[in-house]
């Protein structure tokens, strides 16, 4: 009997063709196939991302565990700090799954499945941007009020911080609930094939709105501190106004390092028929963008002197903790609840305060 053709390889059994078809369409197969990559093998670009995945969960892993060993950051500044820590952890633990369900396996997965592997980097970013944007509101609501927070009245905090994970999740299960372009091919995102071109410049419109909201709130928070700079003494704001600054300039300034690129590449992606080769290359411009999750806990942890010690007291052990309880009653006073020590001052350390708590954040 003449020899039958062998079957295909079991890989090929298993693609699925809805994929396959949206990868084939925006041209993203062909430039998988021409990637030069052996199937099953871990190449290094992504032993590199995969190492920075690790980096950031590690990182914020450590900032949560500090928190809740240490009762006197159990107050509503370091419940946005902790939840901006496990929006950043989660965003890592996303990407490295990611990783692993990609190359060859994307081909594999089914729809729902893949709906999932980048939705949930999605909410992961979503939530941690949002996480951002709710620590500007609340440090520019207690500029604005001047005075202790009831803390029996910690609902702002958690209503913000719901409205994060609300937001994010909504964001990113859009698509799997129908606004993608399975029915429509021209519709297709080149960097993400399953998503609508109107949903992809949705969200690029949102994100760009938390930047300016962002960008708004802190240099409000950077005119309130310097205007109550004319009213005290001279010889101090222009040291604070100008430390107060450098710290704006840090927070706005690497979220837009680090998310203006990806959002170029989307803006590309959406607004031109053409296929650039670099739209195809969208993973260094994500990893990028998680540079901003590991960036986090350094500005917004370990800016705090306490948060600090803390933070090296995990990783050193008890060499820190003998350190630690001789601080002065007022500087844990200031931690511990900054609204508090915030009665006990007068209008020079009004300023100073606010200046020195602007700069944990």
């Amino acid at each position: 009997s003449p020899l039958l053709p062998p079957p295909p390889p079991p890989p090929y059994k298993l693609m699925n063709p809805i994929i396959c078809l949206h990868y084939n369409y925006t041209g993203k197969l062909g430039h998988r196939n021409c990637s030069g990559s052996s199937p099953g093998t871990v190449n290094a670009k992504t032993t590199v991302f995969l190492i920075i995945c690790c980096l950031i969960v590690l990182e914020n892993l450590t900032v949560l565990v500090a928190i809740w060993r240490n009762h006197k950051f159990h107050n509503r500044m370091y419940f946005f700090i902790a939840n901006l820590a496990l929006c950043d952890l989660l965003a890592g633990v996303a990407y490295a799954v990611n990783l692993f369900l990609s190359g060859e396996k994307t081909l594999q997965l089914s729809t729902t499945v893949w709906f999932i592997r980048e939705g949930s980097m999605f909410v992961a970013l979503s939530a941690s941007i949002f996480s951002l944007l709710a620590i500007a509101i609340e440090r520019h609501l207690t500029m604005i009020k001047m005075r202790p927070y009831n803390s029996n009245k910690n609902y702002r905090v958690f209503l913000l911080i719901g409205a994060c994970w609300v937001v994010g999740i909504t964001l990113g299960a859009l698509p799997i609930l129908g606004w993608n372009c399975l029915d429509n091919l021209s519709d297709c995102s080149k960097v993400l094939p399953l998503y609508s071109k109107k949903y992809v410049a949705f969200c690029i419109t949102v994100f760009m709105g938390l930047l300016l909201a962002m960008s708004i709130l802190y240099a409000r928070i950077y005119i309130l501190v310097k205007s109550s700079s004319r009213k005290v003494s001279k010889h101090s704001s222009s040291e604070h106004a100008m430390s107060l600054l450098r710290t704006v300039i840090i927070v706005v300034g690497v979220f837009i390092v680090c998310w203006t690129p990806i959002f170029i590449l989307l803006l590309v992606d959406v607004s031109s028929e053409k296929r650039f080769f670099i739209i195809y290359r969208e993973e260094w411009f994500i990893v990028v963008a998680m540079l901003n999750s590991a960036m986090n806990p350094v500005i917004y942890t370990l800016a705090s002197r306490e948060m600090r010690r803390a933070f090296l007291g995990l990783i050193c052990g008890a060499c820190y903790r003998h350190r630690g309880s001789s601080w002065s009653k007022q500087e844990k006073d200031q931690e511990a609840d900054p609204e508090i020590w915030l009665c006990l001052t007068d209008k020079t350390k009004l300023f100073e305060f606010y200046s020195k708590i602007f700069s944990y954040l």
